[in-house]
């Protein structure tokens, strides 16, 4: 009878690009329970690709992006996101990822309750495990991100967030945990992985895959969205410990800081931004004042000019599927020292990413500036910082979402779209589709 359950909870969470119908079929019938070792990396790896590339719907939200008002049949997908309307979009809009996240959560749930009985004992069945608790913290944390309100400590306990899901369910109508509670799930899987977890770094190639390098990285972002500052300086040096290489735009420029290859490469896991965008969305003029342009590396290797208009570059292609880089862990370090109030430690955490993406002179001078800071100002430039160094990388909703709630102003032709400061529109609707099946949301 359970063999039957899995099956029908795997069917009801339509699969997309790489379908669980393999798996889970009652074996008489000529399919496969996953049982060993090589049966749940098959099983893990379909989990892998069925992560969702929901990034480039964040980005069109963003103060990143400008639309052009041209004839293209992919602008009604992401229109109403652009304009902010989540009520009653055009049936084409496309729709946040919720279902495939918890897809993603299905596979890992199934390798972890069922997967550790079977499997053969030995380093390669921690691995995976690792791996899959690994995966369902980082859906969980995707999840949290997107459907509910940016982490405060001072209403954790109470605040609705999202569902924990940690056994195949069925049409599951549970209630949605608190915003402690999905925390500390989160934390326990990163634990779990922790302990489970062999590999140190995954080459090129299979570097999508969650490693003991990957799984430090996940912990500091998830501390620094908890604003738990020490413990996120702790998680980024343990990461750093293991590798913390930075491309030198100086003297490297063939390679995108972005792509699988390079030297700053965690986990690519996630296309980050869809290349057809190209076609309608620009960067926006918001993005090109914060760049010193005769300075800093970035403008130059990160977008191309048509026209009058700049495209990006620096991601939107098969190698630049990226999760966490190196640079971000730069970033959280130096992110937490500023809102501990240790300027000096700030300065030297930052100090490598502006030699690396600066002209000598250039970062010298801004390292000269930095020690006449405030924390304010402090808190300011370095918002302007990440959103530079992660332009078009899926990262700047979240840092809009927990850092500055700003009014943002998005125009198509002659219409205005604006999202309001600390607009209740920085929080996604949960989807309709899961709201009809679950009216606990």
């Amino acid at each position: 009878m359970k063999k039957l359950f899995l099956f029908i909870g795997c069917i009801s969470l339509s699969a997309t690009t790489v379908s669980c119908d393999k798996f889970l079929d009652i074996e008489p019938e000529g399919k496969i329970i996953p049982k060993t070792t090589d049966d749940y990396r098959k099983f893990l790896t379909s989990a892998y690709q069925a992560y969702p590339n929901h990034k480039s719907l964040t980005t069109v939200r963003t103060d990143e992006v400008q639309i052009n008002m041209i004839e293209d049949s992919e602008i009604i997908t992401v229109r109403d996101i652009y304009a902010y309307n989540d009520q009653n979009p055009d049936a084409s809009t496309k729709e946040f990822p919720y279902e495939t996240l918890y897809k993603v959560i299905f596979y890992a749930n199934s390798t972890i309750n069922d997967g550790s009985k079977t499997m053969q004992e030995g380093d390669t069945k921690e691995q995976l495990l690792g791996e899959a608790y690994a995966l369902r913290a980082l859906a969980y944390f995707d999840l949290v991100n997107l459907f509910a309100k940016p982490y405060n400590p001072a209403n954790a306990a109470t605040e609705p967030a999202i569902v924990i899901l940690n056994q195949v369910e069925v049409n599951s109508k549970k209630p949605k945990s608190t915003m402690a509670e999905v925390y500390a799930q989160i934390h326990a899987d990163i634990e779990q992985a922790k302990s489970l977890l062999k590999v140190s770094t995954y080459d090129a190639g299979s570097n999508y895959r969650f490693s003991k390098l990957a799984i430090y990285a996940l912990e500091a972002r998830v501390n620094l969205f908890q604003q738990q500052y020490q413990q996120a300086i702790t998680s980024a040096e343990n990461a750093m410990a293991i590798k913390s290489n930075l491309q030198n735009l100086n003297t490297t420029k063939d390679v995108s800081v972005a792509n699988f290859k390079s030297v700053e490469s965690i986990m690519n896991l996630e296309d980050v931004y869809t290349q057809n965008f190209n076609k309608f969305i620009y960067v926006s003029e918001e993005l090109k004042a914060t760049f010193d342009v005769e300075n800093d590396w970035r403008y130059a290797v990160s977008f191309d000019k048509i026209g009058e208009q700049l495209v990006v570059v620096k991601t939107g292609n098969d190698a630049t599927r990226i999760t966490f880089r190196t640079a971000e862990l730069y970033f959280i370090k130096a992110e937490a020292y500023v809102f501990l109030n240790q300027l000096d430690q700030a300065t030297q955490a930052l100090a490598p990413i502006l030699e690396n993406r600066y002209k000598p002179e250039a970062a010298a001078v801004l390292l000269e500036q930095l020690k006449g800071f405030n924390q304010a100002q402090y808190k300011t430039y370095l918002l302007e910082e990440r959103f530079r160094e992660f332009a078009f990388e899926g990262q700047r909703w979240n840092d809009l979402r927990r850092l500055d709630q700003r009014k943002i102003v998005h125009k198509l032709g002659k219409d205005e779209f604006i999202l309001q400061q600390n607009d209740p529109r920085y929080t996604l609707p949960f989807p309709r589709k899961a709201r009809e099946n679950n009216p606990n949301l």
